[in-house]
């Protein structure tokens, strides 16, 4: 996982942590990895598992409260795998927005072999989320691209694929570039570094198709553990649906 801290609560400062804090408890589990950044530079970073309650009593007592994920699975050894899951970061425009863009993207994936998962981001976006197979890093990228592009030009008036802001005023940006294997995305369940506790919530699909307010959408780090013990996890399924991307 990496990091956005806020060390004085979210009226504070925050900043952003990929390598393990300095002076964590031994016991807290690691994955060295290659950077794999964008400007080119080399090094090794050590990113914590959170993957039990400990670890993430720990997470929390640094003030770590937004916690983010990449695309891929850490294997044994030094090296990424490709990323086993897609996403669509639906951004920009109002959730409500965002809701029918998500249907469209439904409609897209299932006709194409695959599971659609929503969650909200725990601020006004909602993600779209898919289990994949992918041997070459670089496919889900290529092919979320495409999927963007492709309601970019069939509803230009509601949906942008491009990522200049003068582009998205009164759009939705469907961001593909989340499946860049040096990107992260909020983790389902992370909250929000707000005053208001929100959090990451997987939703079902009828909840996203009866969306017609923003507060539909919106759920409390308290409602998401009521949500959790009524509706199990509803994002567990990613794991067992994964499914191979078709050429686009």
């Amino acid at each position: 996982m990496t990091f956005i801290r806020f060390p004085d609560g979210v009226g504070g400062r925050q900043f952003f942590e990929k390598n393990i804090s300095a002076g964590a408890p031994g016991w807290i589990r690691t994955a060295r990895l290659p950077r794999s950044g964008s400007r080119g530079r080399e090094g090794i970073i050590e990113y914590p598992l959170i993957d039990d309650l400990p670890a993430l009593v720990w997470a929390a007592n640094l003030g770590a409260l937004e916690l983010h994920v990449p695309q891929w699975i850490v294997g044994p050894g030094p090296v990424r795998r490709p990323p086993d899951r897609l996403v669509f970061d639906l951004d920009s425009g109002p959730v409500v927005e965002c809701s029918r863009v998500a249907e469209r993207l439904r409609e897209i994936l299932v006709a194409d072999g695959l599971t659609p998962v929503a969650k909200t981001s725990g601020s006004k976006g909602l993600q779209v989320c898919c289990g994949v197979r992918a041997r070459i890093p670089e496919r889900p990228s290529q092919y979320a691209k495409a999927l963007a592009e492709q309601l970019a030009g069939e509803t230009p008036q509601l949906v942008t694929a491009k990522m200049a802001k003068a582009l998205r005023t009164g759009k939705v940006f469907i961001d593909w570039s989340q499946n860049n294997p040096a990107k992260t995305t909020v983790a389902p369940y992370a909250l929000g570094g707000r005053d208001r506790p929100t959090a990451s919530t997987p939703v079902t699909w009828r909840e996203v198709e009866a969306c017609v307010s923003p507060e539909d959408l919106m759920f409390t780090a308290d409602e998401v553990l009521d949500r959790v013990e009524k509706m199990s996890d509803l994002f567990a399924e990613l794991a067992s649906t994964r499914g191979a991307l078709p050429r686009r």
